[in-house]
């Protein structure tokens, strides 16, 4: 078992703190962005490097998978090597793997780079939130877990908005110069008010890295490349299934018996840490299926540009800064369960609401929704990180910070393959249902007047937007049950010892 004696990040004064604390944030929210902020910037990349379709969105996948990797050993370089020094590296190491995503002239090039981006950029997150538990008194902690929890939520909104936006007026290479500064910043502000730790010098289990990376990687990649392969009907996908399966097992079993395992068994012993995670799993389902939904949606049906979709998704980022700023003043004085329980019931409600979407929605139904389900998620996720890390020993931040940020994006992806996989097949089968029920009876006022050619591109285009819809329509309403099944795991959290207020 491996003994962490990582101790918390000696006392700062206020005004430190508070420079710390934006330094901090700068980075947590540059890394963030580069999640999302690329995927609108894809067709452009791919016309100026001279990429296929296939070579181009290992753009993202690179990333996404060499990210999902490193954020597991985050915990032991912060407890071996300080993290302040981790955090330092990370930033330098992301900001200058921008500026070579911004000079790339090829695809293998971008892809390299955007690996060098993934390893570096994994550690800013979970460090982010070890450091800002670290300088701040327990009864603090719901405070900072809200400025926290603020860069991570509109992140992941801001990115398409501020990607279209580069993209359109100035060049895609500027999706990857806008780190530039934000880097050099969040360095200074941090090496300035960031103090050293004690250190530990624990063994590196290799072995234990080796098969969890190996597990995670070959996961990440059924999820990217699921839906292009047919899923379990290619070999392919069969191969990284094997794997996966293979590898976490070699995992489980050398954790078992090993003195000093990669990721510490204890962080789930916790009840209150391991509720959390199976929540922010499902939390971050929701959210990156939602996000991966609703841009395609407004944009293939209702014709809004990128900028338009852009600014009709801003209301959500307004309703989770709204919840966020909200959940930290009631620090202490409302059952953060019962505010959990308050968040599911707002993301229930406004994917009710999306569920009866039609082909036409009113722009003022977009923002309400919009910021409702904001609003949900804001106080879910900012209560669910300041309970989840409660009762947690501060010697197991490190791991618990880490595994918490690798459950997340996780959930992500399981959230954007779930949905773009449903979406496919829900719109092959609507259309094929809706076109058996098509006769020259039921559909003459369609061809009165017109010529037979016309007439029919009417058919199939309605036919078509009818069917995506219903696809569209549906998911939201599978991930509105997601969200209710969620409601009663609230009843296993455990109170924060400094809240006072028991409502269960």
């Amino acid at each position: 078992m491996t003994q962490n004696n990582q101790q918390p990040t000696p006392k700062i004064s206020a005004a430190h703190k508070a420079f710390l604390t934006i330094s901090i944030m700068l980075a947590t929210l540059m890394q963030i962005l580069d999640t999302t902020i690329a995927n609108v910037a894809l067709p452009h990349m791919q016309g100026s490097l001279s990429a296929t379709q296939d070579q181009v969105t290992w753009i993202l996948t690179s990333y996404i998978i060499v990210s999902a990797i490193m954020t597991s050993p985050t915990g032991w370089l912060v407890g071996r090597f300080g993290s302040k020094n981790v955090l330092l590296v990370a930033i330098v190491g992301f900001t200058i793997a921008s500026a070579l995503c911004g000079v790339a002239s090829s695809i293998t090039q971008m892809v390299a780079y955007r690996m060098l981006q993934g390893a570096f950029g994994a550690a800013i997150v979970p460090t982010s939130q070890t450091i800002l538990l670290d300088i701040n008194p327990k009864e603090k902690h719901a405070v900072a877990m809200a400025i926290w929890g603020m860069g991570i939520m509109i992140g992941p909104i801001l990115g398409p908005v501020l990607g279209g936006y580069l993209t359109e007026h100035y060049s895609w290479r500027f999706v990857f110069y806008i780190n530039l500064p934000i880097g050099v910043l969040s360095f200074l502000g941090v090496s300035a008010f960031l103090g050293g730790a004690i250190t530990h010098k624990n063994p590196f289990d290799a072995f234990g890295f080796l098969t969890l990376s190996l597990a995670i990687g070959t996961m990440q990649l059924i999820l990217d490349r699921g839906e292009q392969v047919a899923w379990f009907e290619s070999i392919e996908i069969i191969s990284y299934s094997c794997v996966s399966v293979s590898a976490f097992w070699m995992f489980l079993f050398h954790s078992y018996f090993t003195a000093h395992p990669f990721l510490n068994p204890l962080i789930f012993r916790d009840r209150n840490y391991l509720t959390a995670v199976i929540f922010i799993f499902c939390v971050g389902t929701i959210l990156m299926g939602t996000l991966a939904l609703l841009p395609s949606f407004m944009q293939n049906l209702m014709g809004y540009t990128v900028l338009d979709v852009g600014l009709l998704m801003a209301p959500r980022g307004i309703g989770t800064m709204v919840a966020i700023m909200f959940v930290g003043k009631s620090s202490g004085k409302v059952d953060l369960r019962l505010l959990i329980f308050l968040g599911l019931v707002l993301m229930a409600l406004s994917l009710y609401e999306m569920s009866q979407f039609s082909t036409f929605v009113p722009v003022n139904q977009i923002i309400w929704t919009g910021f409702i389900q904001g609003m949900g998620l804001g106080v879910i996720f900012s209560s669910l990180t300041t309970i989840g890390f409660s009762t947690i020993d501060p010697k197991l931040r490190p791991e618990a910070t880490s595994f918490f940020s690798l459950m997340r994006n996780l959930g992500g992806s399981v959230g954007i393959s779930l949905v773009i996989s449903l979406l496919s097949r829900g719109m092959h089968k609507n259309r094929s249902y809706l076109a058996e029920h098509v006769t020259p009876y039921n559909m003459a006022e369609i061809f009165q007047g017109r010529n037979l050619s016309t007439a029919l591109g009417s058919l199939n285009a309605e036919i078509t937007s009818q069917a995506s819809t219903i696809a569209y329509v549906n998911n939201f309403t599978i991930m509105m049950w997601v969200a209710i099944c969620l409601a009663p795991m609230v009843l296993l959290l455990r109170n924060p010892p400094t809240n006072q207020t028991k409502v269960f």
